[in-house]
């Protein structure tokens, strides 16, 4: 059999397609990618909001008492669990943090002549941002791991699957209580991490940088609205619905036994800081819009 006639150029056009190819081929695998990683980011925000609205179904028919009732001894265990165990830490964190700030402001306050101001600046970032921020990512990886590993294992054990089979709502028994326990708690946190902060920074402004108590406490309740400490709190009330929410979410979508769990946990973590950040931002655009700042 006779050979077919090659194209004229001896192949070249073929190396001249495969040439471009490639990179088409290249730019179409990383927009299939992007696609993709764009509709997982999609599933997961829509799979939390539908998470967040069951929650707050369930928790808006407590009321009503009966089968819809929320046990008071599980929120008392959850309160116990992420807000009362956490306090160790987060008093010595956020004295830290107080101490912290007072020093790293002495010497540009000075080239101003107003090093007495320390009160002003550490009252006033514990309250509007460092309390409410520094307690949430504290409780992000002390009680949100917690709730993740804890609901992931109880997925893997079936547990879950035990629960609906008895006709038992998982979101009313192990939700909803984790949600509502993790945002009061962080509210009590808050305001104790406010305290403790600002008397960190009272006790190094006093003993180290040399300035009077009287002066400090003055400047202290002068620079100080009620707005600086509800902002706070708001703020609070915020982040600890999303670090039990996200952390929930994690934990009861655990696939992979016990590898799957200890990547949830880690998850959780990563994903609650982030999210932290990211939505203290909005906060602050918001406050900064409507002048409460």
């Amino acid at each position: 059999m006779s050979e077919l006639p090659r194209p004229l150029g001896g192949g070249g056009g073929a190396g001249l397609g495969a040439w471009l190819r490639a990179p088409i081929e290249a730019l179409g695998a990383r927009v299939a990618a992007g696609g993709a990683r764009l509709r997982d980011a999609v599933i997961y925000v829509g799979g939390l909001v539908l998470l967040y609205f069951k929650a707050v179904k369930r928790l808006g028919l407590a009321p009503l008492g009966g089968q819809h009732r929320i046990r008071a001894s599980s929120l008392v265990s959850q309160c116990v669990r992420v807000g009362v165990r956490s306090i160790p830490i987060v008093i010595v964190v956020q004295t830290f943090v107080g101490v912290i700030l007072a020093l790293a402001l002495a010497r540009p306050l000075d080239e101003y002549g107003a090093r007495e101001r320390i009160a002003d600046v550490v009252a006033m970032a514990m309250l509007r941002e460092m309390g409410a921020l520094f307690s949430a990512v504290i409780l992000s990886g002390f009680a949100g791991a917690s709730i993740a590993a804890e609901l992931g294992t109880m997925v893997e054990g079936e547990e879950i699957k035990a629960m609906r089979a008895h006709a038992l709502d998982p979101i009313r028994f192990l939700v909803v209580p984790r949600i509502v326990a993790t945002a009061v708690m962080m509210l009590g946190l808050t305001v104790l991490a406010n305290i403790v902060g600002v008397m960190g920074g009272y006790a190094t402004s006093v003993v180290f940088l040399g300035i009077s108590s009287s002066t400090y406490i003055d400047l202290t309740r002068a620079a100080v609205t009620l707005t600086d400490f509800y902002t706070g709190l708001i703020k609070a009330v915020v982040f600890g619905t999303l670090i039990a929410g996200l952390a929930c979410y994690e934990g009861l979508n655990v696939r992979g036994g016990a590898e799957g769990v200890g990547r949830a946990t880690t998850t959780t973590v990563v994903k609650c800081i982030v999210a932290l950040i990211a939505t203290d931002c909005v906060f602050a655009i918001i406050f900064f819009k409507l002048r409460i700042w």
